[in-house]
């Protein structure tokens, strides 16, 4: 499963890069408007800095402004990915862009059936949102299950971005159940590295370390 980071921030993207683990990178307006600069240099910044996809989304209501403007995006690199809304004029838009080569990462994905219309309109990713769903009582992760499910069953080839992810165990469960990409804050990658139980078995090795007798270093 591919890790992308769901961010704006550029010094996230640098750790997360840092770190060897990082695949691609989702961003919305939202993100965006939280890094307080202005989109096309931060946009720019992250294009230079990642190989693998960065999603880029519009903000047009219907179909022909998608269109314009996923153009406009996509000029900015050969990874840039268009982000559009799970809407009729979105799934308008999804046709046009696809048939002309350029990706899609269709957004705002809730129920599978969202997810199948998305896979038949030809994107590229479908980004369903399960912490969206579990903050409304729901179960994110029996979503994901069964747009993986869905479309074993018919070979769609659109990717399963698992987006809105809250903790690392949606992490897990989204790799056990075998979809394609998880995005996640930079904070929910960070804690991806950690146990308890791995900390405390460092202090101990080195305070043992400290005993041996002639230590090379």
């Amino acid at each position: 499963m591919q890790f992308f980071l769901d961010t704006g921030m550029v010094d996230e993207i640098k750790q997360a890069l840092d770190w060897g683990i990082l695949d691609g990178v989702t961003t919305n307006p939202t993100l965006i408007a939280k890094t307080g600069r202005p989109f096309m240099e931060v946009v720019e910044e992250i294009l230079k800095l990642v190989d693998g996809p960065v999603s880029l989304e519009t903000v047009s209501r219907d179909a022909k402004g998608m269109v314009e403007e996923g153009k406009r995006l996509a000029e900015l690199g050969d990874n840039v990915v268009v982000k559009i809304p799970m809407t009729p004029e979105g799934m308008k838009a999804v046709q046009e862009l696809e048939s002309e080569g350029i990706p899609t990462n269709v957004t705002l994905v809730f129920s599978p059936s969202q997810a199948l219309i998305a896979g038949k309109a030809g994107a590229s990713y479908v980004s369903p949102f399960i912490g969206r769903i579990d903050d409304t009582s729901g179960d994110g992760m029996k979503l994901i299950r069964d747009v993986v499910q869905i479309f074993n069953n018919y070979q769609i080839e659109t990717q399963v971005i698992v987006a809105s992810v809250r903790h690392p165990m949606h992490v897990v469960e989204a790799a056990l159940i075998g979809a394609d990409i998880c995005t996640m804050p930079f904070e929910v990658m960070k804690k991806l590295f950690q146990h308890p139980l791995t900390d405390k078995g460092i202090e101990l090795f080195l305070k043992d370390w400290e005993k041996v007798p002639g230590r090379p270093f």
